[in-house]
């Protein structure tokens, strides 16, 4: 198959699964059908699903990614010893795990095309880590906490692992409890980490943008955290910083610099 053929027969399949769209005409234009192959795994329910579909899907997602362009994190300079700054898409990039900043459901962002982060990870991964945060979360019996986090397989990315965090959602103003959790949301990660033996990690700006944790103040928490975690416990795990805005390039920069 083609790339356009994988594409159309994505489509075809997911709109089959629902019977309200089973009659949705499927536009002739290749981004506007890309939209709404996005759109389709967004919204799609965590359920089996044939391996036919899995391998086409998979050949498309992992060409996606390749077209966009894979970053590795051994051809990155450290701006500090075992820390890197890198403006991009984490969806791109190869290392030992990334960070998504997941809602409390655990279950990626339902919302069709949607630009957080949490959307972009669970489309490009695949339908499978939907259904293993499904699985994990009814064993669980339970909504996530605040400031913990849980570890999956990255199916399709090109990191190994995604390590699922729940940031502290600011409403008003800024209180030493929401610095707080931010704070444990970076320790957990990286003790997750530790424990499976990852030797990189990606964290992206955890509770900015929609969580309304304010840019500056989140990123002097992510730096001092993951210092301190560094020179307590004497790790040799290398932590990128990944960000997507200037804004929070250069925010990040003066703090690294």
């Amino acid at each position: 198959m083609t790339q356009d053929e994988r594409r159309m027969y994505l489509i075809r399949e997911l709109l089959s699964e629902e019977k309200q769209y089973r009659d949705m005409e499927i536009p002739a234009d290749e981004q506007q059908q890309k939209r709404l192959l996005r759109a389709l795994f967004n919204i799609r329910m965590p359920k089996p699903v044939s391996p036919d579909f899995l391998e086409v899907q998979d050949q498309y997602l992992q060409e996606e990614l390749r077209q966009k362009g894979i970053t590795d994190v051994a051809d990155l300079t450290p701006v500090q010893d075992g820390m890197y700054l890198w403006q991009g898409d984490i969806t791109t990039l190869r290392c030992g795990a990334i960070v998504n900043a997941a809602n409390s459901q655990m279950l990626g962002c339902f919302c069709p095309n949607h630009g957080c982060i949490d959307n972009a990870i669970h489309t490009y991964a695949g339908v499978q880590l939907r259904a293993a945060c499904a699985e994990m979360m009814a064993q669980q019996g339970h909504e996530e906490g605040t400031g913990a986090a849980k570890i999956t397989p990255a199916f399709n990315l090109p990191c190994d692992y995604v390590i699922h965090t729940v940031g502290p959602i600011v409403t008003g103003r800024l209180t030493v409890r929401d610095k707080e959790l931010l704070a444990s949301c970076y320790r957990s990660c990286l003790e997750l980490a530790e424990q499976n033996g990852i030797r990189s990690i990606a964290f992206c700006c955890i509770s900015t943008g929609e969580f309304h944790f304010p840019n500056e103040r989140a990123a002097e928490i992510a730096v001092r955290t993951v210092k301190e975690y560094k020179e307590q416990t004497h790790s040799e795990i290398e932590v990128i910083f990944n960000v997507f805005k200037d804004n929070d390039l250069q925010i990040y920069r003066n703090l690294l610099r």
